[in-house]
């Protein structure tokens, strides 16, 4: 756990900023609950200013973290739409990070293989 808040590399930013956003969509989620089930109108505003600047945040994190890992269009892409529906950005940092477009934490890239390691086969 104390390693999540390790903000020292683009991906571990990119990471930790996908977690706070999917957080911030839940506080959203429940705050809309409050809203339009038990009547409290203001039960949103809080909850929605913090998923406003988290989105705000992921989406300049990415834009950051993809020129920073060289990402292609199609990974961006993917990580913009992510953004979109309730805990996405957990679901792509999940699969970037198994994909290996998180650098460091990638499972090939913590055990130190290079780019022409990923295709050979090891026993």
């Amino acid at each position: 756990m104390k390693d999540f808040f390790n903000l020292s590399t683009p991906a571990k930013r990119f990471r930790f900023i996908a977690v706070v956003e999917a957080i911030t969509w839940a506080a959203l989620l429940v705050g809309m609950a409050f809203k339009y089930g038990g009547g409290y109108e203001s039960a949103v505003s809080v909850p929605g200013a913090l998923h406003g600047a988290a989105f705000v945040i992921y989406l300049i994190v990415t834009l950051l973290t993809a020129r920073a890992l060289r990402w292609d269009i199609k990974i961006l892409a993917l990580a913009v739409i992510a953004s979109v529906p309730p805990f996405f950005t957990v679901w792509f940092e999940t699969w970037a990070r198994r994909k290996g477009h998180l650098g460091e934490l990638s499972g090939d890239a913590a055990r130190g293989s290079t780019d022409e390691d990923r295709d050979k086969l090891t026993v």
